[in-house]
């Protein structure tokens, strides 16, 4: 495994970071293929043993869930004090007017119920799951400070929102001397590049700590486009993600499946590969809810591309529309 300063922090992650979105109750959440506490702690626990220190998981996945399974699986098979455990706060858990969002009542509520689900006394990032229009930046992140202020987390991050947003929120936290955010977790493969226009140079000029999730589409980065999985028939989420440019991104898979053949590799080897080497990604967010995944994951840090392949994977992209949940406010 290779480690790599998250930013321009002293926290140090592993290159490939485990997302936990797969992980917990489909009866509690949008996704029937999630893995319920018996058949995540495996996948868990090899990616401890392959090296992998950086799990990232959020509040809302499966309404806590997620939270509650990683939480009882690390504090069975790991060391907290290796271990960077990320959660995020914005979505929705409970009906009524506060029910989710980022006012300073839902991060201080939130907090505490995320940690009492992961079993520890702090998370070390603290991510904003989402821009919240309905409620002043100056409010959020004061709350974030005092959460860091009151050891609940180490660090704070963001993620899915437009560069002028994340901007103003830096801005914000630097004029009043609050804490300010360490990472991004935003939306980039080889399917979705528009973060490459604004995020990308923003986190690069900021010392930001860039984790991408979603870095091979969903999996459509990973097969032939008639090829399909029960996530691929039933995640309406990466459906409106990549239903609209599925004939213009083509070109970029087939690409991807021809140097992967040549290489002797499978295709998330060189999807990821081409990642890794996007400056400033520190890690790519894995899901895996398979052994393999985790193994073609890690495996695919051993590859490193030529400049004429990442000029034959880029060369076929085209403008795509802005996707990801970011709406401006309908008032």
């Amino acid at each position: 495994m290779e480690y790599i300063k998250l930013g321009n922090t002293g926290l140090d992650v592993s290159r490939i970071c485990l997302g936990c979105m797969g992980f917990g109750d489909p009866k509690r959440w949008v996704h029937s293929w999630v893995l319920n506490d018996e058949q995540s702690r495996p996948i868990i626990k090899q990616a401890l043993e392959l090296g992998i220190n950086f799990f990232d998981t959020a509040n809302v996945y499966s309404l806590g869930a997620s939270e509650e399974i990683v939480g009882r699986a690390l504090k069975e098979y790991a060391n907290r004090d290796e271990i960077v455990l990320a959660t995020k706060v914005h979505g929705k858990m409970h009906e009524g007017p506060n029910g989710g969002g980022l006012s300073r009542k839902a991060i201080m509520s939130e907090i505490d119920k995320s940690l009492q689900r992961l079993g520890t006394d702090y998370v070390d990032l603290y991510q904003i799951h989402r821009w919240d229009y309905e409620t002043p930046i100056e409010e959020t992140m004061e709350a974030l400070h005092d959460v860091v202020k009151a050891g609940k987390a180490r660090y704070i991050g963001a993620s899915a929102m437009y560069a002028w947003q994340f901007l103003k929120a830096i801005q914000t936290a630097k004029a009043n001397h609050w804490t300010s955010f360490v990472s991004m977790q935003n939306h980039l493969n080889l399917l979705y590049r528009e973060e490459e226009r604004e995020m990308l140079p923003l986190c690069l000029e900021e010392g930001i700590g860039v984790i991408p999730y979603s870095p091979l589409a969903s999996g459509r980065l990973t097969r032939d486009p008639n090829e399909t999985t029960e996530r691929s028939e039933t995640d309406k989420i990466q459906k409106s993600k990549y239903d609209a440019t599925a004939d213009a991104d083509r070109v970029i898979i087939d690409q991807v499946a021809e140097i992967a053949q040549k290489r002797g590799v499978p295709r998330s080897h060189i999807a990821l590969a081409w990642l890794l080497q996007k400056q400033p990604v520190s890690a790519p967010i894995v899901g895996a809810t398979k052994s393999s995944h985790l193994e073609d994951a890690v495996a695919a840090l051993s590859v490193t591309l030529t400049p004429e392949e990442v000029t034959s994977l880029e060369k076929g992209y085209i403008p795509h529309p802005v996707v990801g949940l970011l709406p401006y406010p309908s008032k």
